[in-house]
């Protein structure tokens, strides 16, 4: 066999155009998210990529926002999946820059943040090589996305008041090190600190107004390791919403009836305000931050959320 003259060897033609058939695939990795877990196990995660017949071209993110630059150009520079590994806002930023674009590429979640909410609502495996394998060979799994005002999107939460600047005020070592206990602790100390906020919700059928200490957007069974929703009640395709207003606790024995409800899933509290909608409209002060997925969103006192029903394909 000659390897540079006329000669052939017929071993090569068979894995030349097994090269050129593999599909390309686009592995997007946070290295700092939850215990840099996504960094440490990259090989092993591109080695399933590989064996699954996908030639991956891996990606680390450098910035905030990375994430979605990369995956609004995925489609127009061939690829034909997108493989992310990080944490929730992580995902957040992949599924942002697919819907922006108006891509319908498939997404594999490979979960690697502190909390992994989403994923644990879809059954993900929280194990990377075993998530890994979804990503290439599970089915595919249309879902219902947010849409937070005009270009601003979310997975499985819009939230503001308690555990809302938890998402984002917990230093990352520390979500790294106490992964969901960090949310769950700076949650409570925010909740008996936090001025309660006005506000008027809109849902095109009822009126809702009232001093609330916490609102939510959901379409998850689990938001941050505390506020838990059994997975009868909420459809992750079903075109719906469910919105959570939690109202000014006066006391302690009102405090503990709010955390009986949302850990027991019963919601049937006068203390809480629950209901389902596509569409819903927000008036709160001018300032209030919200979260999209656990990333803090700035945006004026008025905002409208909606349901993209449909809106991507994911892997489980």
């Amino acid at each position: 066999m000659k390897l540079f003259g006329k000669k052939k060897s017929k071993a090569v033609a068979p894995v030349c155009r097994s090269f050129a058939d593999a599909k390309r695939l686009l592995l997007i990795i946070n290295p700092v998210s939850g215990k840099l877990k996504a960094r440490a196990s990259a090989f092993d995660i591109i080695e399933i990529i590989t064996d699954a017949g996908y030639v991956p071209t891996v990606m680390m993110t450098k910035y905030r926002g990375h994430a979605r630059e990369l995956a609004s150009t995925a489609e127009e520079h061939g690829f034909s999946r997108i493989v992310c590994c990080g944490g929730d806002g992580t995902l957040n930023e992949v599924i942002s820059g697919v819907i922006s674009s108006g891509s319908r590429l498939p997404i594999g979640y490979i979960p690697a943040g502190s909390t992994n909410d989403f994923a644990s609502s879809l059954g993900i495996p929280t194990d990377l090589a075993a998530a890994a394998k979804t990503a290439v060979h599970g089915s595919s799994l249309t879902l219902d996305i947010g849409r937070f005002g005009e270009d601003r999107y979310f997975t499985y939460i819009a939230s503001f008041g308690a555990f809302t600047a938890a998402s984002y005020s917990a230093p990352q070592n520390v979500k790294n090190n106490m992964g969901h206990l960090a949310y769950v602790f700076e949650g409570v100390k925010e909740f008996f600190k936090i001025k309660p906020i006005k506000v008027v919700c809109d849902d095109g059928e009822k009126v809702y107004r009232g001093d609330y200490v916490f609102g939510g957007v959901t379409n998850s069974t689990s938001v941050g390791g505390l506020v838990k929703l059994s997975s009868d009640m909420v459809g992750l395709d079903d075109g719906i919403f469910e919105v959570i207003l939690i109202k000014r606790p006066k006391n302690i024995d009102d405090f503990n009836r709010i955390l009986q409800a949302l850990i027991t899933s019963n919601l049937n509290c006068d203390m809480i305000d629950f209901f389902r909608a596509s569409s819903v409209k927000f008036h709160l002060p001018e300032g209030t931050p919200w979260t999209l997925d656990g990333e803090r969103a700035d945006c004026s006192g008025s905002v409208e959320i909606s349901v993209i029903h449909n809106a991507i394909r994911l892997k489980k």
